[in-house]
């Protein structure tokens, strides 16, 4: 059983099955029956909390993860890489701009506590989405806007968000931030993950 501390909530999850709880003894009790059974046990699984995935992509992810990690309702955000072609890419070749990936932070968030609506608010606000292939001093592909969507019901969102924030006048240039399906997420190494806390940096982010 993996224990995950967030802002406000402990996260208890099977390591069988993935699923989270904030009941630990609901996620041994899963843990164990997944474990004897190699399968879930449907009544105990109702307890679980309903969560779902996010995958943005903001500029440096350094400042990304960081912002929505200390969100409350997130119960993840790990740095990776998406949107593009090349197999387990490292940083050094995702840098180049030849494989095509953004960096990107994938979100699993506690749906009671927050929503995919309220992530997207965080999102436009974290940058700036009129940048183009950057985000302030960092120059590349690797560093545009994008929200990748994992359902139909994400990309509704999405698009509808977009458009408000359009309306809104805002920003005085058009929104460059894509809207495309979830691809293969490649998580970064581990030296990336949680960058800002480990290295005692405020930010990162315009």
């Amino acid at each position: 059983m993996k224990e995950i501390k967030t802002t406000n909530l402990t996260y208890y999850q099977c390591e069988e099955c993935g699923f989270f709880y904030t009941d630990k003894e609901k996620s041994a009790e899963c843990e164990k029956w997944c474990a004897q059974n190699k399968s879930c046990n449907i009544e105990i699984a109702k307890d679980a909390v309903k969560v779902e995935i996010a995958i943005f992509a903001a500029g440096c992810f350094w400042g990304v993860e960081d912002k929505f990690r200390g969100t409350k309702g997130v119960i993840s955000a790990v740095s990776g890489y998406s949107g593009g072609h090349t197999e387990n890419p490292t940083y050094e070749e995702v840098c180049s701009g030849k494989t095509g990936h953004a960096e990107s932070v994938k979100i699993i968030f506690d749906t009671y506590m927050i929503s995919y609506k309220e992530l997207l608010e965080i999102f436009w606000n974290l940058h700036d989405p009129t940048q183009v292939n950057r985000q302030g001093p960092d120059v590349g592909s690797q560093y545009r806007s994008i929200i990748f969507y994992n359902s139909n019901e994400q990309k509704d969102i999405a698009d509808q968000s977009r458009k408000e924030l359009e309306k809104s006048e805002k920003f005085d240039k058009p929104i460059a931030t894509e809207i495309i399906p979830a691809s293969e997420f490649y998580e970064a190494e581990e030296y990336h993950q949680r960058y800002l806390e480990k290295h005692g940096i405020a930010t990162c982010h315009i």
